[in-house]
């Protein structure tokens, strides 16, 4: 118990993207591409342009992109290790 107190203290870094590695119908990899579509988006690309600009043609892929929701930092909220330790 002390080691798993001793390694959640201390700053937690930056949250990261959890977005699916590969394609759940296809396979390719997609995991890879998520901040870059962002970033597309940022750029005033639509969404299909984007989509296009990554060379994600098939139609479960594009799906990955524009359907994942970002719930890390909700989830985060509920760490129950760190509400043990007050």
């Amino acid at each position: 118990p002390d080691a798993l107190r001793a390694s959640t203290r201390g700053p937690r870094p930056p949250a990261a993207m959890i977005i699916p590695v590969r394609c759940f119908t296809c396979g390719k990899v997609i995991g890879n591409k998520w901040e870059t579509y962002i970033e597309l988006l940022n750029a005033d690309y639509s969404e299909g342009d984007a989509l296009d600009a990554l060379h994600l043609n098939r139609y479960c892929c594009r799906r990955m992109l524009l359907t994942h929701v970002d719930l890390i930092e909700k989830l985060l909220n509920y760490n129950t290790v760190e509400r043990n330790m007050d």
